[in-house]
């Protein structure tokens, strides 16, 4: 079976060991998100929690189907610092995750390669301390259909591992389901032929 409709991302916040180079300290902090609000929040948190540091500089990436990523260099000399964490996002093979590498400037210069180890490096280190797991993408469905139906309905669904997120259960009962991306079109066909069920995706 096809594994495309899988993905990895973060569940927790992490932080991975300090990197130095000529002085200057380099802090990772990795973070789930799944919106611009969330990066927000904790962009000024952790300006909060270092305002004596010269460089917040970070990346993100969001979503599955359609990604919406940005990297951010926050003063530091172009693509020294944001892509390069970036392309950690990309190596780990992670979305729905914001990484920030805070910088505590040590009096030397780094230049650009030296830069872009260090925020490199600072990315590398914050996921490695990250726990990485596997989701899978799922499509929602709706089910409308009479109580009569319901033994019926429930068995189809617990043979073809669909989860039930919401129902309604009355004398019409209505299930909201999410199944995994590359079994949609088979749940779609089982109760779209199923007499006295009505099956529409979410």
């Amino acid at each position: 079976m096809s594994e495309d409709d899988l993905y990895k991302t973060i569940t927790k916040p992490a932080q991975g060991e300090i990197f130095k180079d000529k002085n200057s300290k380099f802090y990772g902090f990795t973070f789930p998100v799944s919106n611009e609000d969330q990066i927000k929040e904790h962009l000024e948190a952790i300006k909060k929690e270092h305002y004596a540091a010269r460089h917040w500089c970070y990346a993100f990436q969001i979503g599955t189907d359609s990604i919406q990523y940005r990297a951010n260099d926050d003063g530091e000399p172009s693509n020294s610092a944001g892509m390069p964490i970036y392309g950690q996002i990309q190596s780990f093979e992670v979305t729905n995750i914001l990484i920030i590498v805070v910088r505590y400037y040590g009096g030397v210069k780094l230049g650009v390669g030296g830069l872009i180890n260090a925020y490199r490096t600072g990315a590398q280190l914050a996921l490695e301390a990250s726990k990485i797991v596997e989701r899978t993408i799922n499509k929602e469905f709706q089910l409308k259909f009479e109580y009569k139906n319901m033994s019926k309905v429930m068995r189809l669904l617990k043979e073809n591992n669909a989860e039930i997120t919401n129902q309604i259960l009355e004398l019409n009962c209505l299930l909201e389901i999410s199944v995994r991306k590359n079994h949609g079109s088979k749940i779609f066909e089982i109760f779209d032929q199923f007499f006295g069920v009505e099956i529409k995706e979410l």
